[in-house]
């Protein structure tokens, strides 16, 4: 199937626990399927920190040019969420070898560890400086290194009636970020400032503690 020039290759409703078979939990979380939609929240008490945190990983791997759209819904105000893509091991390596540390969800496992990846921030609430100022931050990997930044237009939950549908572009050097068809940022990728451009990878949600929110039609193009 085509769409907007890209040719669909992979589509996921999100909406049962047989949809999310395969996928791979770094943390823990509690997830539900309710309404058409998974819905997480942590499972250790927020208090922990960074372990508190998780990261849901999707199994396939994707090309190095996609778009990846989804939609989402946050259920409660204090946390954050971020999606990997592109994502691999260091060294060439796939990125669920077994020689590659083990994460467990805290933040410096994914930003500086033995992966590469880039990764959107979006509905950044947990610090009260994210909560003074909302923006959605692209950054890639390894490395903590903030590539670019735009406003967040997506409300406080109780404004937020309904699912926003988020979209992530990767194109050769370029990639962007738009809420509802709204780009927030975009980025061109030298392939030298912060290292060589990424390729081929996998996608993968992660959730700060306490938010609740809900997460569907998870859909994938080929560009």
């Amino acid at each position: 199937m085509e769409n907007n020039g890209g040719v669909l290759i992979y589509e996921n409703p999100l909406e049962k626990p047989e949809d999310i078979q395969g996928f791979r939990m770094e943390g823990q979380a509690e997830i539900a399927f309710e309404n058409g939609c998974m819905r997480m929240e942590n499972a250790l008490p927020d208090g922990l920190g960074q372990k508190a945190n998780y990261v849901l990983w999707c199994p396939e791997v994707f090309p190095a040019d996609l778009r990846i759209e989804w939609e989402f819904r946050p259920l409660t105000d204090r946390g954050l969420c971020i999606l990997f893509f592109a994502a691999t091991g260091t060294e060439g390596r796939d990125l669920f070898d077994e020689t590659l540390a083990k994460r467990t969800g805290e933040y410096p496992q994914y930003h500086s560890g033995d992966i590469n990846a880039f990764h959107v921030s979006y509905f950044r609430r947990k610090e009260p400086d994210e909560r003074a100022l909302h923006t959605c931050n692209l950054r890639k990997s390894r490395g903590f290194h903030l590539v670019a930044q735009g406003a967040d237009p997506i409300p406080g939950a109780e404004d937020a009636r309904d699912f926003y549908r988020l979209t992530v572009t990767k194109a050769a050097e370029r990639v962007a970020f738009a809420v509802n068809g709204l780009e927030v940022f975009s980025y061109v990728d030298d392939g030298t400032a912060y290292g060589p451009r990424l390729g081929a990878g996998r996608i993968g949600f992660r959730q700060l503690a306490p938010l609740k929110a809900c997460y569907r039609n998870l859909r994938v193009y080929r560009l």
